[in-house]
């Protein structure tokens, strides 16, 4: 069986996403939970990708950060 603790492709892509533009924002995880209207450490284990996200929180975060949905959720450009 699969570790879970990782999550599926697409929740660590959202997490690497999130987590460079959080990074280039140079915003904390608290701060993006306080703009977010979320408990700093959901935050912090989305980040992680050790949560199964939803569309609503997706939402959220990505208007704390300042994207749009797509891009926390987009292939990386090579």
């Amino acid at each position: 069986m699969r570790n879970q603790v990782h999550g599926c492709g697409a929740q660590q892509l959202f997490a690497a996403n999130m987590r460079r533009i959080r990074l280039e924002r140079k915003l904390t995880k608290e701060k993006v939970a306080e703009l977010a209207d979320l408990h700093p450490n959901y935050v912090s284990s989305v980040e992680r990708s050790e949560r199964n996200i939803s569309i609503c929180n997706i939402e959220r975060i990505a208007r704390a950060l300042g994207v749009t949905m797509s891009e926390l959720v987009a292939e990386p450009v090579a």
